[in-house]
């Protein structure tokens, strides 16, 4: 029991963070407010290559992220227009991802143009996160039991755009990085970064 509430009390997370950087088009607001529904496209997620780990599980684990990471973000905006804090209509994820696996995507590339007119919606939210590695706890909580060391498991290097389709033009571009400790797994991570994110973002009221 002392060892279980031990890993509890440790598996605390923290964040280092630097100061964000933040594009806004001087029409960022006008637009935002004019777009109707949206859609969430998967995150462009790229893994630091480890000895022990082939090409071929490399972008396994890749895929899985973008995956884990658009579930998340798609999750966290439907929670807030729940609450009232965006009133846009966000295109079921399964939507989305099958109609971009149709036309190829991501082995086929798109403009953002072509990818507006395929998901008929009137804005995309794109990202890209850079990781050291997988976003999981499991490692770093057995090395810390191990010899004591609870320090940062993972760097997040994050980069996220809305673009108008409207006007086929980027309107907001957010630029941030992290690293975080135990307990640093896909939805705090995913929190974390929205909650910084959304204060800055054309779509919140």
């Amino acid at each position: 029991m002392k060892t279980i509430t031990r890993i509890t009390l440790l598996a605390t997370i923290f964040f280092l963070t630097s100061c964000a950087e933040v594009f806004y088009s001087p029409d960022a607001k006008k637009l935002a407010v004019s777009q109707k529904n949206i859609a969430i496209l998967p995150p462009d997620v790229s893994l630091k290559p480890r000895n022990e780990i082939d090409a071929e599980t490399l972008k396994e684990q890749q895929r899985t992220e973008s995956l884990n990471i658009q579930r998340e973000i798609y999750g966290w905006m439907l929670k807030r227009k729940s609450q009232g804090k965006i009133d846009k209509e966000i295109q079921q994820i399964e939507t989305t991802n099958a109609k971009l696996q149709k036309a190829g995507y991501p082995e086929t590339p798109l403009t953002t143009s072509e990818m507006c007119q395929l998901l008929e919606v009137d804005g995309i939210m794109t990202s890209n996160f850079r990781l050291s590695k997988p976003l999981s706890e499991g490692a770093a909580v057995a090395l810390g039991l191990v010899i004591g060391v609870w320090g940062p498991t993972n760097e997040v290097n994050v980069s996220m755009s809305i673009n108008d389709c409207q006007n086929d033009k980027l309107i907001w571009n957010y630029k941030h990085n992290m690293s975080g400790s135990v307990g640093s797994d896909t939805p705090e991570v995913v929190d974390r970064l929205m909650r910084n994110a959304s204060r800055k973002m054309p779509y919140f009221k």
